[in-house]
């Protein structure tokens, strides 16, 4: 402790269990600053998580719906979100089973690698449902 007050620095307990406990001459302020600035670097270099969406109509292809779902299936293993909507236009919205068969399809397809979170929604003409992965 005298070390400490003739340096004018404070004495911090590291390990207080030990015998004898371990204590530490520094500036405490100093401490902290680096800490916060180690868990702000920390943070600021975690990957967040982005939702990535596909629209498309109920009349898609076998082959483009079989592109977006290798397309979805990259971003869901870069641990993205995908939200799939089918977008139905006229007299397409009198038929919601078609659209249903293209997301259960995709659903199908993704079921190694994702679930979803919620059953698929109908709102409007519109028809999603949102993927993430296992």
């Amino acid at each position: 402790m005298r070390l400490a007050r003739e340096k004018e620095l404070d004495l911090v307990v590291i390990a207080e269990k030990a015998s004898p406990p371990v204590a530490k001459i520094l500036d405490f302020n100093k401490y902290l600053y680096e800490e916060r600035k180690k868990a702000s670097a920390a943070k600021a270099k975690a990957k967040k998580s982005e939702l990535k969406e596909f629209v498309f109509g109920p009349t898609i292809d076998a082959g483009d719906l079989n592109n977006r779902i290798q397309r979805a299936r990259g971003f869901l293993e870069d641990g993205n979100r995908v939200k799939v909507t089918v977008k139905m236009k006229g007299r397409e919205g009198e038929h919601p089973e078609v659209a249903l068969e293209r997301i259960n399809k995709f659903t199908q397809e993704l079921k190694d690698i994702a679930r979803t979170e919620a059953e698929p929604k109908r709102h409007g003409n519109m028809i999603n449902v949102t993927f993430v992965k296992l």
